[in-house]
């Protein structure tokens, strides 16, 4: 039976990793690739996340504190500015503020992965998930996380492919729309990143 720690760290996975946020940061992409050449994008995308989580779930926070001498508390509220950041780019700009986000290679695996899929909430999320479960449940909610999302992302690329053939104005002002919707979503998930910092940071005391 499935504990209820391993079930919260699943769904904390999920959310985080929300496909329809996804399409939006990736709207250029879905829009320039067929659907072959984006699966192969995304499942290269999705290993390599896999296996960065998987590397944060057995490590913890102590990659932070013993290898780059820094605190957890400063990569939480570091992330959570760059998310803030993003969110109020797509919030004031649309869906094409996303495209200069991904460097020269939008079409590489890296390119994608980066700042979303590998962003400071999944890997915050993955060692969270590491503290709270097993490493073998944490493998597993890794896994089973990212390859719902990866599967989506394909599933609503092709809906997009054939709703816009017939809808295309349709289709990019409804996109653009939801963009903008969703980016208060994950401002508010960059704020709390931030508070959070700031509530360990004081919990510990600032030195």
């Amino acid at each position: 039976m499935l504990s209820q720690e391993l079930i919260d760290s699943t769904t904390l996975l999920l959310v985080l990793l929300n496909p329809f946020l996804l399409c939006i940061y990736l709207l250029d992409l879905i829009q320039g690739l067929d659907t072959a050449g984006f699966a192969r994008t995304m499942i290269r995308a999705g290993l390599m996340s896999a296996a960065i989580y998987f590397g944060f779930a057995v490590v913890g926070d102590t990659v932070f504190t013993t290898i780059f001498k820094v605190r957890y508390e400063s990569f939480l509220l570091f992330g959570g500015i760059v998310f803030l950041l993003v969110s109020i780019r797509l919030v004031m700009n649309g869906s094409s503020a996303m495209k200069g986000l991904r460097g020269e290679e939008p079409h590489g695996a890296e390119g994608t992965a980066l700042p979303f899929m590998l962003g400071p909430g999944t890997i915050s999320a993955s060692i969270v998930t590491g503290a709270k479960v097993s490493i073998p449940e944490a493998a597993g909610a890794i896994a089973f996380s990212v390859f719902v999302c990866v599967v989506s992302i394909i599933i609503l690329k092709w809906i997009h492919d054939v709703i816009r053939k017939r809808h295309e104005k349709i289709m990019e002002r409804y996109l653009d729309t939801i963009g903008r919707i969703m980016a208060l979503l994950t401002g508010t998930i960059a704020v709390d990143m931030i508070l959070n910092g700031l509530g360990r940071w004081l919990g510990t005391g600032a030195s």
